[in-house]
């Protein structure tokens, strides 16, 4: 009897033992719900550091409101978001010179709804020749931030300075200064910016249109190429190139089905914060797939240009980027993907000089996918 007691007394303790090795091996707070970004291994030192600096570092903070506040309430608090963005980037960008050798010239057009949109246009002044044209969408999770931010502005003087031509787009948010302006306000504003550019591309000296952006402009770089398919305008487009984009809606209950979510989550972002601001743009759990392109079925997706995607290794939307890159490929579309190791969300965009070797081959892989297309 003693001889059973200590048999299974060992089985137990070696099973106890091989759960909490494989536990430990698992990724991020998938192995550990309590680890930081602090604590996980497969942070880039040098962007750790920079993250140190801004008090990026720890534990993102839960949101101050939940999905029972009321619209307004969430409203406020994607509101209070936005300054405190705009202080952290004019921090990082405060001593960050923009490249020299460059023509900027902004433009005011008329939007489908009959608003006004700007247009910061940025080229190089020694052009000769048509050059690829970035219709660039920026971040900020359709909510918050404007394309005359001080990293927005460093982000498409750099591609320029490559021999592209960059178009930035002012489109409306759903809360901030450019808010309240739900779903499709600022995607029909980035169908206009693209009907212009292909209006005026010969003017401009643009030979192929590429739409890219990061994060929230990942999702309307990617929903632009489907709305213009659904317009009959998809020819306007040569390619697309998307960066971390925020495309599921996938962020208001425990999901199983993008693993990323759980693994990086409080990694700079956190999950039910995105879902609040995800349902300001078109509602709680809504599944629109030009909305929300992660939805998008095989028949939406056929016929579109040329895709790049690239996503974050530690950041909670990764899967979802890399689950719509399989989707492209299923539906016959060519399509790139990367995982950029060791990074946050958007950490290329944001963090130029610290992680500069990141950033550089980032803004070099937009140039050669431009250049590349046919």
């Amino acid at each position: 009897m003693i001889r059973i007691l200590l048999i299974v007394a060992v089985t137990i303790l070696s099973c106890n033992s091989n759960q909490k090795k494989q536990s430990e091996e698992l990724p991020g707070r998938i192995g550990n719900k309590y680890l930081t970004i602090n604590e996980d291994k497969r942070i880039n030192q040098n962007l750790l550091r920079a993250m140190k600096k801004f008090g990026l570092d720890g534990v993102a903070p839960p949101p101050t409101v939940t999905y029972q506040s009321t619209q307004q309430e969430i409203q406020e608090y994607n509101n209070g978001l936005e300054p405190i963005y705009s202080s952290v980037f004019a921090d990082i960008f405060s001593d960050i010179e923009l490249p020299d050798g460059l023509i900027n010239e902004t433009k005011t057009i008329k939007g489908k709804d009959g608003n006004e949109i700007k247009l910061y246009l940025t080229k190089p002044d020694n052009a000769s020749g048509d050059m690829p044209g970035i219709l660039h969408l920026h971040g900020g999770g359709m909510a918050i931030m404007k394309a005359d931010d001080p990293n927005y502005i460093y982000w498409r003087h750099k591609l320029a300075s490559t021999g592209l031509i960059v178009v930035g787009v002012e489109f409306r948010n759903t809360a901030g200064v450019l808010g309240n302006h739900p779903f499709p306000a600022g995607l029909n504003d980035c169908v206009s910016a693209l009907k212009w550019v292909y209006e005026k591309k010969k003017e401009l000296g643009i030979s192929k249109i590429i739409v890219s952006g990061e994060s929230g402009g990942g999702n309307l770089s990617i929903a632009t190429a489907l709305k213009a398919k659904q317009d009959g305008i998809i020819n306007y487009i040569d390619g697309v190139y998307a960066q971390c984009p925020f495309i599921s809606n996938l962020y208001s209950k425990g999901n199983t089905e993008l693993k990323s979510l759980i693994e990086n989550d409080t990694y700079f972002l956190r999950g039910d914060a995105l879902g609040l601001t995800a349902s300001l743009y078109d509602g709680v759990d809504s599944k629109n797939p030009i909305a929300w392109p992660y939805h998008a079925n095989k028949t939406m997706l056929e016929g579109l240009p040329p895709h790049a995607i690239t996503v974050n290794e530690l950041d909670p939307l990764r899967d979802e980027g890399l689950a719509y890159s399989e989707k492209l490929k299923k539906a016959g579309i060519s399509v790139s993907s990367k995982i950029i190791q060791g990074t946050v969300h958007a950490a290329e965009n944001i963090f130029p000089l610290d992680i500069s070797e990141i950033h550089n081959q980032a803004i070099q892989d937009i140039k050669n996918f431009s250049y590349g297309l046919k």
